[in-house]
C-alpha cells in the first residue's frame, strides 16, 4: 500500500506514512449537536469512513476519534429558544447524528468523547499556553495571544492583516484577533470550575484538549469539513502547538454538499435532513450518492443528481445479485489493481467506481455467455470494491435475508405465475401474449433472462 492524501497544511499530494508502523491516529471533528443532521453534515463521516476501511483492509489498525461538541453559543441559544434545557437538547440532537451515522452504515468511533466530559484537559491545556506565554487571563476569560505565534495562519494561508475571529469585542481582550479559550459565567449559563473563575470552554480549545487526551501529543491525520479551516482547525494548531503538542501530522479537509452553488446550511434555508432524504432513497442509496464524488469536491445536490446515483448503485446491485441467485453464493473476494490504485491516489473514488462499473460490465457478458466461473470471480471482486466503499449489497447492514423471505417468496409466486402464462402462449405460438407477459414484468421492475434450464427472474435495475 502507498496511500498519498493531499495534506492541506502543506497544500501537497504526500505519501502516507503512520507515526507508528502498522498503526494510524485520525481524528474528526464531529457534530456540533445543535439541530438534526442534513445530509451536508454527514458528507465527511461517509468520506473518512471510506478512509478507515481502506486503512483496515490494508491491515492497518486504526484508531479513529470522532467528537461531539455538546456545550457552544448555538446549542445554548437555540434551546433557550425552544424552551428546553441545554443538556437535554444536545443529547437529542446527539442521538440523531448518531442515528444517521449508523443508518448510512458509518462505522462506529473507537471512542466519541463529548466536549463537557473534558473539561479538566482543557484547563490543564490553558495552565500550559498561559505558563509559555502565549495565552492571558483577563476578567474571568482566557485568550490565545495570536501575536505570540508567528506561525499564525499556516493551513488558512491568512495573513494577520486579514483575521477576523467572528467574536463580539470583549473586556480585557488585548487585540481583537485573539480568540477566546475560557467563557466567563453568565446568568442561566452552565459553568465549570477553573483557576479562573467558573465559565466553559471555547470551541476551539475542545478539539485541540480531546485529540491529544486519546491520540496523544501528536498524531496521524486530522480531519474535517473545509468550513472548518478557518477558524476552528487554525486556531487547533496554534493552540497545540504552542502548548507543546506536535499535533497532526496530515490534515484532510472534506468539501461542502451544495445547492445552487452555496454551501447546504441551515441559514440558507435548502437543508435537506436525513431523515428526509431517506423517504425517497434506501440508505446504502444515499450512502452511494454522498460518497460518489471526491471528497475534495464539491458536491451539487439536485433530486436528479441523486436519482442518477441510485440507478447507478442498482444496475451494480442488480449484478451481485443475479449471480448470487443463477450461480451460488458471491463471497468477498479481491479488488482489482486498478481499484486500489485509485484509492491509493487521495482517496480517488470516482476512478474507483469506474473501475467497479467497468468489472459489472464484464461479469454480465460473462453470465450471458454461461462462463459463470468468470462471473462468480468478477462478483467476488466487485463485493469488496463496494465492501470499502461501505456499499456492498450483500452486508447484513443492508440486506437480511430472514427480513425479506416472506416478501420474496410472495413475489416469486407472482412472477411464476406470469412465467407460465408466458411459457404456455409461446408454446402456442401466441406471440403477442408472450410478449405482454414479458412486458409486464417489465413494468414491474423484473428482468427476464432466458436459459437453457428455463427462464430466471430477479430484480433489474
Amino acid at each position: 500500500m502507498t496511500l498519498r492524501l493531499f495534506d492541506s497544511d502543506t497544500r501537497t499530494l504526500r505519501e502516507f506514512v503512520p507515526l507508528v508502523p502498522g498503526r494510524a491516529s485520525v481524528y474528526l471533528c464531529g457534530a456540533t449537536v445543535q439541530g438534526l443532521p442534513h445530509i451536508g453534515h454527514v458528507r465527511s463521516g461517509v468520506a473518512f469512513d471510506v478512509l478507515r476501511r481502506w486503512l483496515l483492509a490494508n491491515d492497518i489498525d486504526v484508531a479513529f476519534i470522532r467528537n461531539v461538541t455538546d456545550i457552544d453559543d448555538k446549542i445554548l441559544h437555540k434551546a433557550a429558544e425552544a424552551g428546553r434545557p441545554w443538556w437535554e437538547w444536545a443529547a437529542t440532537h446527539e442521538r440523531a447524528f448518531n442515528d444517521a451515522y449508523r443508518v448510512l452504515g458509518v462505522l462506529p468511533p473507537s471512542a466519541e468523547p463529548r466536549a463537557t466530559g473534558h473539561i479538566t484537559q482543557m484547563v490543564e491545556m490553558m495552565q500550559r499556553l498561559i505558563d509559555r506565554g502565549h495565552a492571558y487571563a483577563a476578567e474571568g476569560d482566557v485568550y490565545f495571544d495570536v501575536l505570540s505565534w508567528p506561525n499564525y495562519g499556516e493551513l488558512s494561508g491568512n495573513k494577520l492583516d486579514d483575521v477576523h475571529q467572528g467574536e463580539a469585542p470583549a473586556r480585557g481582550k488585548r487585540d481583537p484577533r485573539d480568540f477566546t479559550l475560557w467563557k466567563s459565567a453568565k446568568p442561566g449559563e452552565p459553568s465549570w470550575p477553573s483557576p479562573w473563575g467558573p465559565g466553559r470552554p471555547g470551541w476551539h480549545l475542545e478539539c485541540s484538549a480531546m485529540a491529544e487526551y486519546y491520540l496523544g501529543a501528536e498524531f496521524d491525520i486530522h480531519c474535517g469539513g473545509l468550513d472548518l479551516v478557518f477558524p476552528h482547525h487554525e486556531n487547533e494548531i496554534a493552540q497545540s502547538k504552542a502548548a507543546g503538542d506536535g499535533f497532526a501530522r496530515y490534515w484532510l479537509h472534506n468539501h461542502w454538499v451544495t445547492m445552487g452553488g452555496e454551501k447546504m446550511s441551515k441559514s440558507l434555508g435548502n437543508v435537506l435532513s436525513v431523515p428526509n432524504v431517506l423517504t425517497r432513497v434506501r440508505p446504502v442509496e444515499l450512502r452511494f450518492y454522498l460518497g460518489s464524488a471526491h471528497y475534495r469536491s464539491k458536491l451539487e445536490y439536485s433530486d436528479k443528481a441523486l436519482d442518477d446515483a441510485v440507478v447507478s448503485y442498482q444496475r451494480i446491485e442488480a449484478f451481485v445479485n443475479r449471480v448470487n441467485e443463477r450461480v451460488g453464493e458471491v463471497t468477498v473476494g479481491k479488488w482489482t489493481d486498478a481499484f486500489a490504485a485509485a484509492l491509493d491516489d487521495d482517496l480517488g473514488v470516482p476512478r474507483a467506481l469506474a473501475e467497479i462499473h467497468r468489472v459489472v460490465h464484464e461479469g454480465n457478458r460473462a453470465l450471458e455467455a454461461g462462463a459463470v466461473d468468470t462471473a462468480l470471480e468478477q462478483a467476488s471482486q466487485v463485493r469488496a470494491m463496494l465492501s470499502i466503499l461501505g456499499v456492498d449489497p450483500l452486508d447484513e447492514q443492508w440486506f437480511s435475508p430472514a427480513d425479506n423471505s416472506a416478501a420474496l417468496d410472495a413475489l416469486d409466486s407472482l412472477v411464476k405465475t406470469e412465467l407460465d402464462r408466458r411459457a404456455t402462449a409461446r408454446a402456442e405460438k401466441n406471440w403477442a401474449e408472450a410478449d405482454a407477459a414479458r412486458d409486464r414484468l417489465i413494468a414491474a421492475g423484473i428482468e427476464v433472462t432466458d436459459t437453457p434450464q428455463g427462464p430466471e427472474w430477479s430484480l433489474g435495475a
